[in-house]
């Protein structure tokens, strides 16, 4: 209130200057309109000739103006005004008026000279007060933090909506801890960490963790992002680095998060202007100011990072950020966790498992779910429907792995064909292959930029995969490709297998590089490598022999090429069973696993009853979620 009523007197004693220096202007403008310049003896020849219409004597200033018969000013300057003026007009009978001298009038005249300059400094004094920040944000105010404070009153996060990260958890209980009682530490001669790094991928939930620390210990919680501190003027960022500290030891104990601090924290040196560009400056006074924390302060930083490897080392060492907490992608129970927190308060439908929901989304960040959530939950208004069913999520989660549908998309029939046998050679090699994993859904309906995929899923997230798992997940990629030749013979094969080529490729070149899974190579590393190129001189591949890089490539080469005659050897054996499926597809669009296993053992063809959210008999099939056919989806296109 007290700023809006500051700005409505900056902003009136503007527009008052503006009209009083109008006022001087225009009075300046009619003054300059008298051109004619008289002496005494030329205004009475004038007068006599009756060239003058009118007149006015001022004894103050010793002038005479007025107007001519032709309309046009003039004045006449003497340097005292005596009684013959008067007389003359009074002759000739010209009208006039007769000023005197008075004092009110030069104090009146002083006063309103004087105004504009007054106004223009009470003016200046108070735009260079808002220029200095007497708050936080004025125009001049680049040295002072631009961190947030959080209270308790403000939206406070405790452990309790922090879910998917107990590790985390755990490690961040001791800072808790630590705030909430410093001399259970100190007394035993500890020091507390003074400073904690999260390092994660995006959207794990690394900002949410330092809001729950600071909600847990009730203290406030100073926020700030790493782009924040960098300017482009000079030794800004240190001001504000210490500004931001002042601040946090006035209000201890408290935490400050600093965000993405890579962008403040990269490794000194490296830039183009020797070590002095501004970024540096405002590093090393960060470093300045964790060093100056002593144990009893009772200011905690925890800073986040995806970008461990670029920091530099002196922000790393101890004494500084003492720690460094791993926040990972959540497991199969943390996501579980997760949807349920997102999902409070949403009419969820009671049917719906959310143990299945988790099991389909490895990999997934808290960000992601959180998503997932919202999509179904859109899907459902969209529908029309009171409650949020497995369809709704089983739809949502395909739409955020693939993209939306696109069924709009103009196929021919021809296109839909090769996609429907592409998607079934797919499914039977992975039906037939040892080491494969359960399908979950098959679809020919375009999503994103592909035409159809399987999905993949297996029964526990995956941590490593054995040399068999491998193999198979090559197969099963190469079988789209082995299904276009033998249908439509090899002069009619289509692009559609680029994806899958590319990740037999990437499989195989990693098995013989990294993993040491090829028996003529044998268990050695070539991580270093140019992986683009085996050979000599060309990039990081020269640090290896050509005869080496040869093998390495013949060795890619080998397993590629065995993965796609497995794939047609087993799509020949089963024509039936891959027929049978791909025209399965062409008919129902998309298949779930129960369904695939039901039609190729009993031939019996899937029943849907429900067809108000596609065109029949094309509508989404949901999977059942019975033991043994529930896990992850990895699409194969």
């Amino acid at each position: 209130m007290k700023k809006n009523n500051k700005n409505i007197v900056v902003w009136g004693l503007v527009i008052t200057m503006f009209l009083i220096m109008m006022q001087v202007s225009s009075n300046t403008i009619k003054s300059s309109s008298a051109p004619n310049e008289y002496t005494f003896s030329e205004l009475e020849s004038e007068v006599a000739s009756s060239k003058i219409a009118e007149a006015e004597i001022n004894e103050a200033e010793g002038l005479i103006t007025g107007e001519t018969a032709d309309g046009k000013r003039f004045r006449a300057n003497t340097s005292r005004i005596d009684d013959r003026a008067g007389e003359l007009f009074d002759e000739y009978n010209v009208p006039y008026e007769y000023s005197k001298v008075k004092g009110t009038n030069t104090l009146a005249a002083m006063f309103i000279n004087v105004l504009p300059l007054l106004l223009i400094i009470g003016v200046s004094m108070l735009i260079f007060r808002s220029m200095q920040g007497g708050g936080r944000g004025g125009a001049m105010s680049f040295g002072k933090s631009r961190a947030k404070m959080l209270t308790e009153n403000t939206n406070r996060v405790t452990f309790e909506d922090v879910a998917g990260v107990e590790s985390a958890k755990e490690d961040l209980k001791e800072v808790v801890e630590f705030l909430e009682d410093p001399s259970r530490f100190t007394r035993l001669g500890a020091r507390i960490p003074t400073g904690a790094l999260l390092v994660g991928p995006p959207g794990t939930g690394k900002t949410l963790l330092a809001r729950a620390v600071a909600g847990e210990a009730g203290v406030p919680f100073f926020t700030i992002s790493g782009s924040d501190f960098v300017e482009m003027f000079v030794g800004v960022g240190a001001s504000r680095v210490r500004d931001m500290f002042a601040d946090a030891r006035k209000n201890a104990p408290c935490i400050i998060f600093i965000d993405e601090i890579d962008a403040v924290g990269r490794h000194r040196g490296v830039g183009t202007s020797g070590g002095h560009e501004e970024r540096e400056q405002t590093l090393n006074q960060l470093l300045v100011e964790m060093d100056g924390f002593q144990g009893d302060e009772g200011v905690i930083i925890i800073a986040a990072t995806n970008r461990p490897d670029v920091l530099d080392k002196a922000l790393l060492r101890p004494g500084r950020f003492d720690r460094q907490i791993e926040v990972p992608y959540p497991d199969i129970n943390g996501r579980e966790k997760i949807l349920e927190v997102h999902m409070k308060g949403k009419p969820i439908a009671a049917d719906l498992d959310v143990k299945y929901i988790a099991r389909g989304t490895p990999g997934f960040s808290g960000a992601d779910l959180m998503n997932l959530v919202n999509e179904a939950a859109l899907l459902s208004a969209r529908r029309n429907k009171l409650k949020i069913t497995m369809r709704e999520f089983e739809d949502a989660r395909d739409k955020v792995l693939m993209g939306a549908e696109r069924r709009s998309l103009s196929m021919t029939d021809q296109e839909r064909k090769n996609t429907a046998y592409h998607e079934a050679g797919h499914a039977i090699v992975g039906l037939n292959m040892k080491g494969s994993l359960p399908i979950h859904k098959a679809t020919i309906i375009p999503r994103g930029r592909a035409l159809g995929m399987v999905q993949y899923m297996p029964e526990r997230d995956q941590i490593s995969q054995s040399r068999e798992e491998m193999i198979a997940r090559m197969a099963m990629a190469m079988g789209g490709r082995a299904a276009e030749e033998i249908k439509f013979g090899y002069d009619k094969v289509t692009s559609g297998a680029s994806s899958d080529i590319e990740q037999v490729t990437r499989i195989a070149t990693a098995m013989v590089t990294e993993w040491g899974l090829s028996d003529a190579i044998g268990p050695i590393a070539f991580k270093d490598t140019d992986q683009q190129s085996f050979h000599p001189g060309i990039g990081r591949g020269s640090a290896i022999s050509p005869e080496t890089a040869k093998l390495i490539e013949s060795e890619i080469r080998r397993f590629v090429t065995e993965a796609h005659e497995t794939a047609l050897k087993i799509l020949k054996k089963k024509k039936k069973d891959w027929t049978t499926l791909a025209e399965a597809l062409l008919e129902y669009e998309t298949l779930s696993g129960d369904e695939i296993t039901v039609l190729l053992s009993d031939g019996i063809k899937p029943k849907r009853t429900d067809g108000k959210f596609g065109t029949k008999p094309a509508v989404p099939a949901v999977p059942s979620t019975k033991k043994g056919s529930i896990g992850s989806p990895q699409p194969e296109s």
